[in-house]
């Protein structure tokens, strides 16, 4: 989410050189990204890059850790890393096969098929509901019988709301370890998040402490029994951040208000059939900003259901994904109707 120097170890431990070229190869791939994200806004290819980046890095986490040929020494024995492959070689190498499974499903600390299978259930259920709206019927103040119709989608904003809430999240842990680091004493420092290193990924610090931790997801069902208050605090933050963030960002950005959208709609010469044109956008107040209060909570409502389902990429990179190639699906469908229309299909 964030790029954390200590990640890679002390210079001391690296070496002046070696993290010279890991401080080169950074800007390198920042700068390669950035490109390519300019390459398509300049219409060589179709929406944003690095949304586009985002999506590819998530989906390939996912596949990643569902094949990974790998194998890690968790203290019983080789096991590979990859869900899938893990199942497959443990009904393999086992003769109880029905341990075997019970081990592919469950095991700790490594990918298994539970949270496989929670990953693709996730996955259908924001399908399923990005097709969730409302539709307003419109008509032309000019040419008689032309009617038309806008939809209010359930994620109005899309997923921005979980963008900034990630975006809050990641600041805010990076803040809290730099301070840790620093003054693992002071107790403001502490408030704000305690952090350890990660037994099981070298380099890597959970919060274990503070805000930090109460605004982590838990780590298992297990973790939310043995802390119910975490989870409490967990849930109730994601689900108004998200609520906060959706109805804010309609305000800030251009287009996607009822104000904008009623602008629109003048421009256009469209009315609400039984509503005068002047009450345009308080007809539209009804429903956007409750569309996208409520989008954002159910967005946050997702994330934490993948969250505690164990899915492979965590909640946010999975809502982040399904909505970024549905925006493209979206395109596509938009551009055939476009060519089918001109061609007089």
């Amino acid at each position: 989410m964030f790029f954390r120097p200590w990640m890679y170890g002390s210079v001391s431990q690296l070496g002046a050189g070696n993290a010279i070229l890991i401080i080169l190869q950074l800007c390198f791939a920042g700068i390669i990204v950035i490109c390519l994200d300019e390459l398509l806004q300049k219409g060589y290819g179709l929406g944003s890059g690095i949304s586009l980046f985002i999506a590819t890095n998530i989906c390939e986490n996912i596949i990643w850790k569902a094949f990974s040929p790998t194998t890690i020494n968790s203290g019983r024995g080789a096991e590979f890393e990859g869900a899938v492959i893990a199942l497959f070689h443990l009904l393999i190498t086992r003769t109880d096969k029905v341990r075997a499974l019970r081990e592919a499903f469950y095991r700790h600390n490594l990918p298994n098929v539970t949270n496989l299978l929670a990953t693709v259930l996730v996955f259908l259920i924001v399908i399923y509901f990005q097709g969730f709206r409302v539709v307003l019927p419109v008509r032309s103040k000019t040419a008689r019988g032309q009617q038309g119709s806008y939809p209010i989608k359930l994620f109005y904003t899309s997923n921005m709301p979980i963008i900034l809430q990630s975006a809050l999240v990641s600041n805010l842990y990076f803040i809290s370890q730099l301070l840790y680091r620093k003054s693992s004493g002071n107790f403001f420092v502490n408030l704000l998040g305690k952090w350890k290193e990660s037994e099981y990924s070298g380099g890597q610090f959970i919060p274990v402490g503070g805000i930090a931790y109460y605004i982590t997801a838990p780590s298992s069902l297990a973790d939310m029994a043995a802390n119910p208050f975490h989870a409490l605090f967990y849930i109730v933050f994601m689900l108004s951040a998200c609520a906060l963030f959706s109805k804010t960002w309609i305000e800030v950005s251009a287009g996607s208000s009822a104000r904008d959208v009623a602008k629109q709609l003048k421009e256009q010469q469209m009315v609400m059939p039984g509503h005068w044109e002047s009450n345009l956008q308080k007809e539209l107040n009804r429903y956007i900003p409750t569309a996208a209060a409520f989008g954002g909570m159910c967005i946050g409502a997702l994330t934490v259901l993948a969250d505690f389902m164990g899915a492979i990429g965590s909640g946010t990179g999975i809502l982040l994904a399904v909505t970024i190639i549905y925006q493209y699906f979206e395109t596509f469908e938009k551009e055939r109707a476009t060519e089918l229309g001109f061609f007089g299909f």
